[in-house]
């Protein structure tokens, strides 16, 4: 380790560097404040609401757009609003169905580096922009009545997975969580059946905590059986 390099971990290390950082770290609260209290501001009245998830690199081609676009078009004739993440792919498909269904089109955007646009489907008065990737999914987890999980990847995984965490240690109600595509989703069921649960590391009644669907009558039917039978209430 030559000098320079031992200068540069002076400065990470010295008093002033560490005093510097708290103090950013404590302004960002406040930033992080702003967005939970704009979230609550906006979403609070929107009543109940179906959010769909799933990859925002699917094209109007895919049938599995098509698809989030009939499922978000009937849970909007059954009386719920749709909130998406307000990209494109899947995001769009699901803000498309509600729109032209004639219900509440929401859309929590995140600020990234690649700027993602939101689309053209949101309601002018229901379209938020977030930094924090953790208020967004606040949000999501605190104004939906049902989460809906299309193929997707990474993000889908871990709104997926945050929510059925949630669910599974009692921190959120019971609502329906959904895999839409059993082709898709019976690879990863699969492990959890054989390996996750074998090696004991869930317990066989959290493979009930979701259900699969595979065409959108089905998806739909599963929550609006559910709220004809449960009250629906804020998740928190």
């Amino acid at each position: 380790m030559d000098n320079k390099e031992i200068e540069k971990i002076k400065e990470y290390i010295h008093p002033k560097t560490w005093s510097e950082t708290i103090s950013q770290d404590t302004w960002e609260i406040f930033k992080v404040m702003a967005e939970m209290v704009e979230g609550f501001q906006k979403l609070t009245r929107i009543g109940p609401c179906v959010s769909i998830f799933g990859s925002a690199r699917s094209t109007e081609d895919n049938k599995y757009y098509k698809l989030t676009e009939e499922i978000a078009y009937l849970l909007t004739k059954s009386g719920f609003g749709i909130i998406t993440g307000g990209g494109h792919g899947i995001m769009e498909a699901a803000n498309k169905g509600a729109h032209f269904a004639g219900g509440k089109s929401v859309g929590l955007n995140i600020a990234l580096p690649f700027e993602q646009r939101p689309n053209a489907f949101i309601d002018s008065n229901k379209l938020l922009t977030f930094d924090y990737f953790f208020v967004r999914k606040t949000m999501f987890l605190k104004y939906s009545m049902g989460f809906i999980a299309m193929p997707g990847g990474f993000g889908t995984l871990d709104e997926l997975t945050e929510a059925i965490t949630l669910i599974q240690t009692q921190k959120l109600v019971r609502f329906p969580i959904i895999l839409v595509g059993k082709d898709y989703w019976d690879g990863m069921i699969q492990w959890l059946k054989t390996t996750v649960l074998n090696e004991k590391n869930i317990s066989a009644e959290d493979l009930f905590v979701f259900s699969v669907a595979d065409n959108a009558a089905e998806a739909v039917k599963i929550i609006n059986d559910f709220y004809s039978q449960y009250e629906l209430k804020p998740n928190f």
